[in-house]
């Protein structure tokens, strides 16, 4: 079977056209998906850059709050204890012998008080110097101090606690999460018994603290003034996209879950 030369010439009018399109397609799709690599790693930048901004909010804020605490305590925990010792040695009269042992005991006391909050005091500032060692040893280290302060019984567990590379940003937020978990529960649940538990939850870090003290209304805090601690424990752990679960009830303790992506 013969091919006119008019069907031969339409054979190669097409494929002629097949070649010329197939290239057209093959740079339109080149194109079109450079373009959309480039606008994925542009949204990439931004993402990582808001994060960036957000994690730098986030510790500008912890660094305020850290400072409004020792504004706190120096003005309202150490001048009072620094005050009531002058007072106490003022008072002092050396020819009240049946006095003087008690007058010059209670002074030692205070001093050793003032002391004390003032070991406190320095713990807030050195978070980021403990953290060189691993959140575990950080953890470890205020949970030796607190035991010695005060007569807690404490159990801590973080055999499963892996850290991520690159994680020091997060696990400072971490720590100082813990630290205020920890200090509301030394000065205002009554507790006598303290568990921690550090792990890792499939991509997120874990912070579990439970106490057995008096416990709160959760929705009633929340509603209060008094509830603006949790809402900044619950926004400082949003601003590195991790959450804060804060389960309470009065007379049965509290337990606060922290999730930290790594």
């Amino acid at each position: 079977m013969q091919i006119s030369s008019k069907d031969f010439f339409h054979l190669i009018i097409l494929v002629s056209v097949i070649f010329l399109i197939a290239p057209t397609f093959l740079i339109a799709y080149v194109i079109i998906s450079n373009r959309r690599k480039k606008k994925h790693f542009e949204e990439k930048e931004l993402l990582q850059k808001d994060y960036e901004s957000k994690l730098l909010r986030n510790q500008v804020e912890v660094q305020e709050q850290t400072l409004q605490a020792v504004a706190y305590d120096l003005h309202d925990h150490i001048g009072q204890i620094l005050s009531l010792t002058a007072m106490t040695l003022g008072s002092v009269d050396l020819d009240d012998t049946s006095r003087l042992a008690d007058k010059i005991n209670h002074a030692e006391d205070l001093a050793k008080r003032c002391i004390q909050e003032l070991r406190g005091l320095s713990r807030l500032f050195h978070g980021e110097e403990l953290l060189s060692k691993g959140l575990v040893k950080a953890i470890e280290f205020e949970l030796e101090w607190i035991k010695r302060s005060v007569n807690f019984t404490i159990d801590f567990s973080a055999d499963s606690f892996v850290t991520a590379p690159d994680a020091q940003d997060k696990e400072i937020v971490i720590f100082r999460l813990f630290q205020e978990i920890l200090n509301n529960a030394v000065k205002h649940s009554k507790a006598t018994e303290v568990t921690v538990k550090l792990s890792n939850t499939g991509q997120c870090a874990q912070l579990a603290i439970a106490d057995n003290g008096i416990g709160f209304n959760v929705a009633e805090v929340f509603g209060k003034r008094q509830g603006m601690g949790l809402h900044n424990m619950q926004k400082r752990t949003e601003l590195v996209n991790g959450r804060a679960e804060i389960n309470s009830e009065p007379g049965k303790g509290t337990l606060i879950n922290i999730y930290v992506p790594l």
